[in-house]
């Protein structure tokens, strides 16, 4: 594998001595990692939105309960307008980038209104904004112990409550979040 490439599909987790506010106790998935910089989507970030209120935006409307009252969540601080829909199994939408062989992120309008009408992906998160690094400035967090990696767990994207992520993520990797010290440190 491309030594670039290695943090795509992959969860990034907070460690508890990140303090930022928009990353503080968050769980991200790494959709493009390279030599013009990391792009991910946090998985764990509630906004105040609900996918109805999304799609009536965009003209559309869902007479479907669980559609309509589907909570959107906060992808990152980057262009907070723009809706990313997080997403298995992939499928012929307009705008989709594959992350993995079952996972992909869209953009596209149409599988907005799949989903409206009941006809969308078996598992879809959506997100407005997303999550961007500069090159080598996660490289440079990750050695600041910023940040833990994980595989992706379908089950922490799209079925496990999102107040339970952080930890669950974490123990993918054996760790738990709650014995580790908030400051950080080399020895």
């Amino acid at each position: 594998m491309h030594e670039s490439s290695t943090l795509s599909n992959q969860l990034l987790i907070a460690m508890p001595n990140l303090h930022d506010p928009n990353f503080e106790r968050g769980v991200a998935i790494i959709c493009q990692h390279g030599e013009d910089g990391t792009m991910g989507i946090m998985v764990n970030r509630l906004s105040d939105y609900r996918l109805g209120d999304v799609l009536a935006q965009m003209s559309l409307r869902s007479d479907l309960p669980e559609v309509a009252d589907a909570p959107v969540l906060i992808g990152g601080p980057v262009q907070p307008e723009r809706g990313f829909v997080l997403h298995t199994p992939h499928g012929g939408w307009d705008s989709s980038f594959r992350i993995s062989e079952s996972i992909s992120v869209t953009t596209s309008r149409d599988i907005l209104e799949a989903i409206a009408s009941g006809h969308g992906p078996q598992h879809a998160l959506v997100a407005l904004g997303y999550s961007g690094w500069s090159p080598g400035q996660i490289e440079h967090e990750l050695r600041e112990n910023a940040w833990l990696t994980a595989p992706v767990d379908h089950a922490i994207l799209f079925t496990t409550p999102l107040d339970e992520r952080w930890h669950a993520a974490a123990a993918l990797v054996g760790v738990k979040l709650e014995w580790i010290s908030p400051y950080a440190g080399n020895a």
